[in-house]
C-alpha cells in the first residue's frame, strides 16, 4: 500500500481517472463531488442535443472501453451513465463523496500536507489534492441590459429545467456556438417560433454522425476484454487524422489553413443556397480562432420557415423579449442562453491556499502552471485539465490521461525517494511558460487577426490552449 491520503475534487472524467490510477497503485484517497451524481459537465449539461463533438473511440478512456455507445458521437446522458458504469467497473463508489464538494485546501508546511475542509464542515488531512474541477463548469450569462426583467422563463443551456416544455412556444436563443448548434435543431422541432441571435458565424465541419449497428454493439461485446483490436485500430486512425490534418489549420500552416477552411466552405456550400443568408454564416475570421463546430442539422434547420436567423445586436431584453438595435421588438414566451462558460479567469469555487498566497490571487493575470499540472508555491497540487492544456483538435480524454500518468511518476517518485513535498520553483515555471507563450503565438490563435476569444484572458495571454 502506497502511503498517504489523497483528495481528488471533483467527479467528472478527470477525477474518475485519477481515481482509477490512484487505486490500481493502491493508494487511499477520497473523491469529493458537489453533484449527485458523477459525470461532471455531463451531468450538469442535460440541454436538447447535448453531445460530444469528439467520436466516442477516441473521447471514451483507452483503458475503459464500453459498448454503451448508440451513436458515433456520444450523447451527453451516455457519456453520464459511462462515468457511473466506470465507478461500478473500479468499485470506486465507497471512495466517493457525492453532493458534497469542496470549501478550502490549506497547505501546512510543518506536517508538508494539506487540510481539506468540505462544504458540510469536515476537515480531511491529505498529503497530496488533485483538482480535477474543470474548465466548462461555470455558465457565463450575456452582460445585456435587463436580462433578469423578462417575464417567462430564462434558462442557460448549462443549467437546463427538464420541466421546462418549449412545444407550440415561441422560443428565443441567444447564441450560436458550441451548445447552441446542438439545441437549435432540437428546439425547432416543436417551437411554433424559434429567433436565433447570432453575433458572429462560426466554422463548421459536417458531423457525419451516425448509430452504431446492433451488430457492431455485440462485436464490440465479444471483444471488451482486452480493449478490443476494432477499438484501438478505430481510436489510433481518428487520433493520427486530427494530428496531421485538422492540427495543421491550428497551427496555421497555410496549406492546413486552407484545406480545413474549404472543408468548412464545401459544407456551408453545400447545404445554403440563398446569398444572403450565406453571407450571413460565413465568418470574418480565420478558421480555427474560435471553436470549429461539427454539426449536420444546424444550417437545415435555420432555412426552415419558423426559424429566424437574427444578426441585428441585442440593445436590451425586456419582459416580453428582446429589443434590437434597429428598434425591433421580438416577443418570446421562453428565452434560452447558450453563451457558454467562463474560461479565461479560471475563477474555481474552491479556495486553495499555497504557500505564501491563494491559487486565485497567484493566477489573477493568468492561470498558468508547469506543463499544465502542477504550480509554484502549490505543493502536493496537481491539476488535471489545467491551464494550457485545452485542445482544438481532439480529445482530452486523452490529455488527462497523460496529465495524470504524470502524477503518478511524481507520486512514485516520492515514495521512492522519501520526498515529503514537490513543486517547481518558480524560474522553472516561468521558463517553461515563456517557452509555451512563443510556441502558441505560432498557432491560430496568436495570430493578430485572431482578435478577442474564449481562450484568451482580457489582456491577450492565451491560458486554455496546448501549442502542439
Amino acid at each position: 500500500m502506497a502511503s498517504g491520503h489523497i483528495t481528488i475534487i471533483g467527479g467528472g472524467l478527470g477525477g474518475l481517472i485519477a481515481a482509477i490510477k490512484l487505486k490500481e497503485a493502491g493508494r487511499a484517497f477520497t473523491l469529493f463531488e458537489k453533484n449527485p451524481k458523477v459525470g461532471g459537465t455531463w451531468y450538469e449539461n442535460a440541454y436538447p442535443g447535448c453531445a460530444c463533438d469528439v467520436p466516442v473511440a477516441l473521447y471514451q478512456l483507452s483503458f475503459a472501453p464500453s459498448i454503451l455507445w448508440s451513436r458515433f458521437y456520444p450523447q451527453a446522458a451516455e457519456i453520464q451513465a459511462y462515468t457511473e458504469e466506470l465507478v461500478e467497473r473500479y468499485s470506486l463508489g465507497p471512495d466517493i463523496r457525492l453532493s458534497e464538494g469542496v470549501r478550502s485546501a490549506d497547505w501546512d508546511p510543518d506536517s508538508k500536507s494539506w487540510t481539506v475542509v468540505s462544504e458540510s464542515g469536515d476537515k480531511m488531512t491529505s498529503r497530496a489534492v488533485i483538482g480535477a474541477l474543470g474548465q466548462l463548469n461555470r455558465p457565463a450569462l450575456p452582460d445585456i441590459e435587463g436580462r433578469e426583467t423578462f417575464k417567462g422563463p430564462a434558462i442557460h443551456t448549462a443549467r437546463w429545467d427538464p420541466d421546462v416544455d418549449w412545444t407550440g412556444k415561441r422560443v428565443g436563443i441567444i447564441g450560436s456556438a458550441a451548445s447552441a448548434v446542438q439545441a437549435i435543431p432540437e428546439l425547432a422541432k416543436t417551437a411554433s417560433h424559434l429567433t436565433v441571435f447570432q453575433r458572429s458565424p462560426n466554422w463548421m465541419l459536417p458531423r457525419n454522425d451516425h448509430t452504431i449497428s446492433e451488430e457492431m454493439r455485440v462485436l464490440m461485446l465479444s471483444q471488451i476484454e482486452g480493449a478490443t483490436r476494432i477499438g484501438s485500430l478505430t481510436r489510433q486512425l481518428l487520433f493520427a487524422q486530427a494530428e496531421n490534418l485538422t492540427w495543421q489549420a491550428l497551427a496555421w500552416t497555410p496549406e492546413g489553413r486552407a484545406a480545413i477552411t474549404r472543408l468548412a466552405k464545401d459544407h456551408l456550400e453545400k447545404h445554403i443556397e440563398d446569398e444572403a443568408l450565406r453571407a450571413k454564416l460565413t465568418p470574418d475570421f480565420p478558421i480555427g480562432c474560435k471553436r470549429i463546430l461539427v454539426c449536420d442539422d444546424f444550417y437545415s434547420t435555420v432555412q426552415q420557415d419558423h426559424v429566424t436567423l437574427e444578426t441585428t445586436g441585442i440593445a436590451k431584453i425586456n419582459e416580453a423579449g428582446v429589443e434590437t438595435s434597429d428598434g425591433r421588438q421580438h416577443d418570446f414566451d421562453l428565452m434560452v442562453f447558450a453563451t457558454g462558460f467562463e474560461t479565461s479567469e479560471w475563477n474555481w469555487s474552491v479556495d486553495i491556499r499555497g504557500e505564501t498566497q491563494t491559487l486565485k490571487d497567484a493566477w489573477k493575470d493568468g492561470a498558468e502552471a508547469y506543463r499544465g499540472v502542477t504550480v509554484a508555491g502549490f505543493p502536493n497540487l496537481f491539476v488535471l485539465y489545467g491551464p494550457n492544456t485545452n485542445l482544438g483538435h481532439t480529445s482530452i480524454t486523452h490529455m488527462m490521461e497523460a496529465q495524470m500518468g504524470y502524477v503518478a511518476q511524481a507520486l512514485d517518485r516520492m515514495d521512492d525517494e522519501g520526498i515529503a513535498a514537490i513543486a517547481p520553483n518558480r524560474q522553472t515555471q516561468d521558463e517553461y511558460n515563456l517557452e509555451l507563450q512563443r510556441d502558441l503565438a505560432q498557432t491560430v490563435w496568436g495570430d493578430p487577426s485572431c482578435g478577442a476569444s474564449w481562450c484568451k484572458t482580457a489582456g491577450g495571454r492565451i491560458t486554455q490552449n496546448w501549442p502542439h
